[in-house]
């Protein structure tokens, strides 16, 4: 798959810019107006802010991302857990900055489309017969717009799929022709590449460092530019980000010179002035709220509207399929509460979480009704995702020690990588007030989930008890073979967790023996074994009583769904064809007439048990870790079982036994 997905292709190319860019790509309808927010336009200003953005652009997107985090494959996949994977060997505190970081990037992806899609309608300002428009009509607008967007999402998006790369080709190419049409006024704004600007904007101009927090904003979609990576391979992603920054690059370019104009600084320092007599002589000023717009020609404005909100959509697709992406992995790699998955369309990579998209949904009306413009949203953007940029540092620092890449290397990769997302990190603080908290706090309760959800599972593994298989295989036998207890089916099939073949749960062996009798035929084990590797399928059968008691299993890809009814049918049917079992009915008239027996299986359901003296912490986590799992996919849909012959079995867990109960016994007088 790697090496197909490696092919530069058109086809290939187009894929990419309608996949991997709508984030970075939409990010010149807000980053400049963040910069010039409440400022003097001066030429200190402009090149300054452009050459931050440039050197940003190259350092952190270009540098760390396409050419260095890129070779962090994981046979084709990445993203934040693809390469956590890749390390969680090495040091297990690694799972800290996985979680951090993939809770920062869904709470970034709550943002992305209500700012994407405000700054492109709040465009309709801008045209005279829109200039009325008030901002609770542009905040309809961009929620009936959303609403269409997540209700569509359920019927897949293999139709209009084919549309984002020739949308978004489009979209680079105006970014880029409108810069260049502005740079023709102003030659000098090409000082900019300069980065002397940019280092004397940050350490002499008045606030200057806290500009970051702003600048910060053209990079925020690095992180998903490498998570879309299995979607299109790093060849096609390197090839194409040469024509995204370089369209980037321009159109920033256009929008600085349109600005160190004379007619651009004008406009903008009336606006910012409030200066009432020049406003009402020139009422275009006060229009200058977005230097995207103000440099398109008036004849072309309303076409460049049209092709923002089509790139927008796109931006916001984009970003809420990889949402579905990470969370479906982050189930496989049990750090997130199980979901029903759904597929809709046969397209890979294609799928649909309803709970998440209505999460995604909520959020993102949240966001549009409390901020309502995107200058306001621009404030609670960017601060959360510096956190995954750091983790994501920390993880591939992991990978390159991994690879035995010299530690010079590695000690000077994270000098100048850290020292930067910290940077960023403390200007993007300085928006926490301003509404920087909304995703700081969504981000937090994801990680909060997250912690939950895996804490809860080391503090279980204390009860998993296993017997040896051999001890209790002779009382199988004799149980499948006693007449004077009902049959209770002929193929009981158990989900087993033990790792060891030679291993069962005590739980399981409770369950067949001392619950209620369960007499079959044949007894299954089937246990399931999540890889780091992202799309293995295969399985392994050990035949340890032949036609009695058989153990399947499953090593899957934390890519793959555990389909286990589907997968259990095939290794069926395959060890028939092979006639390594027999799995006819043993009834005497279902025999004489061939026909083959049930299948049973038992899922064993959790609850926490009143007999335990947990410390308070810990009780706390077990408490939300069982409701997280009432409002959850329950065990057998999880494991995409049928319900028709599934029996579900509840039993007590027992984490820490009570050690002393102060129990006396009286003794009563004989009469």
């Amino acid at each position: 798959m790697s090496k197909q997905l490696n092919k530069v292709t058109a086809a290939g190319l187009l894929i990419a810019l309608g996949i991997i860019y709508g984030d970075i790509g939409t990010s010149p309808l807000y980053v400049f107006s963040a910069i010039i927010n409440g400022r003097v336009i001066s030429d200190e200003l402009i090149l300054g802010g452009i050459s931050c953005i440039i050197w940003t652009l190259t350092l952190q997107t270009t540098v760390k991302y396409v050419i260095l985090t890129l070779q962090a494959d994981n046979r084709g996949e990445g993203g934040i857990f693809s390469l956590y994977t890749l390390v969680r060997r090495r040091k297990k505190w690694l799972i800290v900055p996985a979680m951090i970081g993939g809770a920062a990037l869904l709470s970034e992806g709550i943002i992305t489309p209500p700012i994407s899609v405000t700054s492109a309608i709040e465009g309709l300002t801008q045209l005279p017969r829109f200039s009325a428009i008030t901002e609770m009509q542009i905040v309809f607008i961009v929620l009936g717009i959303l609403t269409a967007l997540f209700f569509l999402q359920q019927f897949g998006t293999a139709s209009i799929g084919k549309l984002f790369g020739p949308v978004m080709f489009i979209w680079f190419a105006m970014l880029a022709i409108m810069g260049v049409y502005n740079i023709f006024g102003n030659w000098h704004v090409l000082n900019a590449f300069n980065p002397a600007y940019a280092i004397q904007l940050l350490l002499n101009y008045p606030g200057g460092f806290w500009l970051l927090g702003a600048v910060f904003l053209c990079t925020t979609g690095a992180e998903a530019l490498y998570s879309d990576l299995g979607h299109c391979g790093k060849r096609n992603i390197r090839i194409t980000w040469i024509w995204v920054k370089t369209a980037l690059i321009l159109n920033y370019l256009g929008q600085g010179a349109y600005l160190l104009g004379e007619k651009g600084k004008l406009f903008a320092n009336a606006g910012l002035l409030k200066n009432a007599a020049f406003a009402a002589a020139h009422p275009e000023a006060l229009l200058l709220r977005n230097p995207f717009y103000a440099m398109m020609p008036n004849a072309f404005l309303l076409i460049g509207i049209i092709i923002a909100t089509m790139a927008a959509v796109v931006a916001s697709q984009a970003m809420i399929s990889g949402s579905f992406t990470l969370v479906s992995v982050a189930m496989r790699l049990n750090l997130w509460p199980k979901f029903r998955i759904n597929y809709p369309t046969e397209e890979r990579g294609q799928l649909f979480i309803p709970a998440i998209n209505t999460m995604l949904f909520l959020g993102c009306c949240f966001i549009v009704l409390y901020f309502k413009s995107s200058s306001n949203m621009e404030a609670a953007y960017g601060l959360a995702i510096t956190l995954c940029m750091f983790a994501t540092s920390i993880l591939f620092a992991n990978y390159l020690v991994l690879h035995r890449v010299n530690p010079i290397w590695i000690y000077l990769y994270l000098a100048v990588y850290l020292t930067i997302e910290f940077s960023f990190l403390i200007a993007n603080l300085e928006k926490f007030p301003h509404g920087g908290f909304a995703t700081f706090v969504l981000g937090g309760l994801f990680v909060v989930v997250m912690y939950i959800w895996f804490k809860a599972r080391k503090i279980k593994n204390r009860y998993v008890e296993f017997a040896r298989l051999d001890n209790y295989l002779p009382v199988l036998q004799e149980l499948s073979n006693d007449q004077s207890i009902n049959k209770y089916a002929t193929h009981l099939v158990y989900l087993s967790s033990a790792n060891n073949p030679k291993e069962i749960e005590y739980k399981i062996i409770h369950s067949i023996l001392n619950k209620k009798p369960k007499r079959a035929d044949i007894y299954w084990f089937v246990h399931v074994d999540t890889l780091d590797d992202p799309y293995t399928c295969k399985y392994e059968v050990q035949t340890i009583i032949p036609n009695e008691v058989i153990r399947v299993e499953f090593s899957l890809g934390f890519r793959v769904q555990p389909k286990i009814n589907l997968m259990f049918r095939k290794v069926v049917e395959d060890m028939v064809s092979n006639k390594e079992v027999n799995i006819t009915s043993r009834y005497e008239s279902l025999a004489r007439n061939n026909i083959a027996g049930d299948f049973e299986f038992v899922v064993m359901e959790k609850f926490l048990s009143q007999d335990n003296e947990l410390p308070f912490w810990e009780r706390v986590v077990m408490k939300l870790y069982f409701w997280l799992k009432e409002v959850s996919l329950s065990e057998e849909k999880g494991f995409g079982l049928d319900a028709s012959n599934v029996t579900v079995e509840k039993f007590p867990l027992v984490v820490a036994p009570v050690k002393s109960l102060k129990l006396k016994r009286v003794y009563s007088e004989e009469y």
